[in-house]
């Protein structure tokens, strides 16, 4: 039998390769929390392994981190793929079926900010289907707290925000 870390690693690649959008730090940690699989720390272990072997890459905003396979970690997926246990497999199928929407939702909206070149914060809110941008709104705001606010908010009603503007502008 393989070394755990090594399943472990397999299975994250295994658990990118199957969806068509990014997985967050908490989503595949909650994976393997839920099995009872490992804990919290062997789980960031193992992502920053996969990331130091270019296995998979990372986008960042200033709350989250969504993970994606690269194209060596699908070849290495694939060299390796019979590690997974029929068990381990069923797991990550009942864990997308279970969860496929959600996880999806809460990867369509994304909202981040940064300093800007000029005084106060650039806030970027998108809203994602299937890859392609349905917005990519950017506000000026003076403090880190509207900041972090707009980020909070968009969070909460991009739909509505969105609705707004569609019907305000399409009129």
């Amino acid at each position: 039998m393989a070394d755990p870390n090594t399943i472990y690693k397999i299975t994250v690649l295994a658990m990118l390769d199957k969806v068509d959008f990014p997985l967050s730090n908490t989503q595949i940690s909650n994976f393997f929390l839920e099995q009872d699989y490992t804990d919290y720390f062997t789980v960031q272990q193992i992502i920053n392994g996969l990331l130091d072997s270019r296995l998979i890459r990372f986008e960042s905003t200033h709350n989250n981190t969504q993970y994606h396979i690269t194209a060596s970690g699908r070849e290495t997926l694939k060299f390796f793929e019979d590690k997974i246990t029929p068990a381990i497999e069923t797991d990550i199928t009942s864990y997308f079926e279970k969860n496929k929407m959600t996880l999806k939702n809460e990867n369509s909206v994304v909202a981040n900010f940064y300093k800007s070149t000029h005084s106060g914060f650039d806030v970027r809110c998108q809203l994602k289907e299937n890859n392609t941008s349905v917005i990519d709104l950017t506000l000026h705001v003076q403090t880190k707290a509207q900041a972090q606010a707009v980020c909070a908010n968009w969070q909460k009603q991009n739909l509505e925000v969105y609705t707004y503007l569609m019907d305000l502008l399409i009129q």
